[in-house]
């Protein structure tokens, strides 16, 4: 799968089209041609901040962003490494917590690319050497590394010694990837999802985890084990739940009374806890209580049912709200049904998927709570064709009519005075927050 990149710096855009040119995988798995590509730069992971190294199918970026507000709000300087950004490219390289600037990127893609031009090495396993070399290279407390795909093959897995490990919440996306034929891994599917987000643990480094099912729970348990790494699983070692207004939180260490995430979503404060465990679980970087709530109240993450700001394209369809969400699959689409569940008047939504993505299983849960849904396509991607999505919704008893662009939907909409969603992509979601001139910070 190749990604996708756009800058309005000329000196970015250089070598982002770079970037584009290179070798997809094609099937390829290892670490071989990242770790060729680090050695040629000096092995930076090597000599970067003390890691929290995040794996997960939903939830791990939400995670992420509450390590780093809880780190930052402890007064330290954090790098955090995310994919896939949503409008700029920068996005994914946060230096000392602030984003990378255009200057300092175009550099440093450019001595990247250079180094590795015979290595063979993928946009992403570039985009995270540059992400490391550039962590190397500047002061800082603490890095927060999300997995990009997967985990045992992934590109971060290079690192060998961090803080801390975390796996988020497990659920089917990727297949085509994740359920590859291995006989080295687990039959049944989501002990191989388990199996394959686990791959992070490192020997002697704690490995915190949310509950899963028995079949995850026990590859996990299993890859732990042959790992020589501490588990440390919610409802074993540590729990979290929330009751009367508040996160209740516990473990060896003791009780913890919490707020509630900004974040909305009811599985935000499930991304809370994770991120609160994985601190307490690690004894390099120390964080203090007040800091951990502080933290939980402050985080932001775009694109994870955010309501837009005035703009271009909230003017189309005002005073009506617009919500915008790029979870793309079945586990993330029950989290988004229960959020809609709650709210007094059912949405129009306008939406586009990949074409890796199932559609049936992602469109199945938000039926009974969407008025209409409006497919549209992902410019510069593939994706399923609008009349497909249509189908699918109208076998699911929903009024689908196809539009030729998100601006194109909403002036359907217009003058209906109900709430839009707009979902099924962070690609999509990308392309709305760049026209509505909302660029994530």
């Amino acid at each position: 799968m190749r990604d996708f990149a756009v800058s309005d710096d000329p000196r970015v855009q250089a070598q982002l089209d770079r970037l584009e040119a290179l070798s997809v995988p094609q099937g390829r798995l290892g670490l071989d041609a990242i770790r060729a590509l680090l050695d040629r730069l000096g092995n930076p992971h090597r000599a970067m901040p003390p890691v929290f190294h995040i794996a997960g199918t939903n939830g791990k970026g939400s995670t992420s962003a509450f390590l780093r507000y809880m780190l930052e709000a402890d007064g330290k300087r954090v790098h955090q490494f995310t994919s896939p950004h949503l409008v700029r490219y920068n996005e994914r390289i946060r230096l000392a917590s602030e984003l990378i600037s255009d200057a300092a990127l175009a550099e440093l893609l450019a001595e990247v690319i250079d180094a590795g031009e015979d290595v063979g090495a993928s946009f992403f396993e570039v985009t995270t050497a540059a992400a490391f070399l550039a962590f190397s290279r500047t002061p800082a407390d603490a890095c927060v590394i999300e997995v990009g795909l997967g985990g045992r093959f992934d590109a971060s897995n290079v690192l060998e010694h961090p803080a801390v490990c975390g796996i988020a919440t497990l659920g089917m996306d990727h297949e085509r990837f994740l359920l590859a034929p291995d006989d080295s891994a687990p039959a049944h599917p989501m002990a191989r999802i388990a199996f394959e987000k686990a791959g992070i643990a490192k020997p002697g480094v704690p490995l915190v985890t949310q509950a899963y099912g028995p079949q995850a729970e026990d590859a996990i348990a299993a890859v732990a084990a042959n790992k020589g790494c501490p588990l440390h699983m919610r409802g074993i070692d540590w729990h979290a739940q929330v009751a009367a207004g508040s996160i209740e939180y516990r473990d060896r260490h003791g009780v913890l009374t919490l707020p509630l995430p900004a974040l909305p979503g009811v599985h935000q404060a499930d991304n809370a806890a994770l991120a609160v465990a994985m601190l307490r679980h690690q004894d390099i970087v120390s964080v203090n209580r007040a800091a951990l709530a502080q933290g939980i109240v402050e985080a932001r993450w775009p694109a994870r049912l955010q309501y837009l700001s005035e703009g271009p394209l909230t003017a189309m369809v005002a005073p009506a709200r617009v919500l915008l969400d790029g979870g793309h699959n079945p586990d993330a689409a029950r989290v988004l049904a229960a959020y809609l569940a709650a709210l007094d008047d059912k949405p129009h939504a306008i939406c586009a998927m990949l074409d890796n993505k199932d559609a049936r299983g992602f469109l199945t849960p938000l039926a009974p709570y969407l008025a209409s849904l409006t497919p549209v396509p992902i410019p510069g991607h593939a994706f399923h064709a609008p009349e497909y999505l249509a189908q699918v919704a109208g076998e699911l008893g929903i009024a689908a009519h196809v539009a030729s662009s998100v601006e194109d939907a909403l002036a359907r909409l217009s003058g209906r005075n109900k709430p839009v969603l707009i979902c099924g992509s962070l690609y999509l979601a990308g392309t709305v927050l760049r026209a509505n001139r909302e660029l994530p910070d």
